[in-house]
């Protein structure tokens, strides 16, 4: 079964938690969705950016300070000082695996809030420097969006939650997906990719209007 096939209208949000380019798109997208959401529907999912070999510690990556000083000029996002000092520090390990496990926990109480808890979870890490291989950052983040923070708990306990965030890598690895963030239109077996990082709104809404319309595209 191809999972990418959608018989309904929809936007897909590709991103990754630890993927600051997608912290400084958040705002971006939310807008987007404000925007478009009465005509279509938006989802968001996660791709698996630091996973197998790639998850490391964060120190491992010294790129990441001047990658998020050209974000914050570009988004105008802040990376609160919790944040900084987990950078600085240099030994939180990154692992999406347990990220993408925690949102899927979040997202299958509220899939309609998807490109919220997205939001939700990011500042988490970017502003109050949370560790997402923790278990109870999902339960209070639960709290904080008024979910069932028990059923959030199970999920992860039960590993239910790491085989929902097998199946966003999946289908991620399906469409194609090979940067963050990306945001494509689906329909059917069509799929077309949107503007993302950089994009307007106006420039947005002219490739969903053009994607919508052209049944070819």
């Amino acid at each position: 079964m191809n999972t990418s096939v959608e018989t309904t209208p929809l936007v897909l949000y590709v991103f990754d938690a630890y993927c600051g380019w997608c912290y400084g798109f958040s705002q971006k997208m939310a807008e987007y969705e404000a925007a478009h959401r009465h005509r279509v529907r938006f989802d968001a999912i996660s791709g698996g950016l630091f996973v197998g070999e790639r998850a490391l510690p964060i120190g491992a990556y010294p790129h990441i300070p001047g990658a998020n000083a050209r974000i914050a000029s570009l988004s105008g996002v802040t990376f609160g000082a919790p944040y900084l000092d987990v950078l600085k520090d240099g030994r939180l390990m990154m692992n999406s695996a347990d990220v993408a496990a925690g949102y899927a926990a979040l997202r299958e109480q509220a899939p309609d809030r998807a490109i919220e808890l997205v939001h939700l979870v990011q500042e988490a890490f970017y502003l109050h420097g949370k560790n997402f291989s923790d278990p109870q950052t999902f339960v209070e983040l639960a709290r904080k969006a008024g979910l069932d923070d028990r059923r959030v708990a199970s999920l992860l306990s039960s590993g239910e939650a790491s085989r929902m965030a097998a199946a966003d890598f999946r289908r991620a690895r399906e469409l194609g997906v090979a940067s963050y963030p990306t945001v494509l239109y689906i329909q059917d077996d069509r799929i077309v990719p949107l503007p993302a990082t950089g994009s307007t709104l106006e420039e947005f809404t002219a490739a969903l209007n053009a994607a919508m319309a052209d049944p070819r595209r």
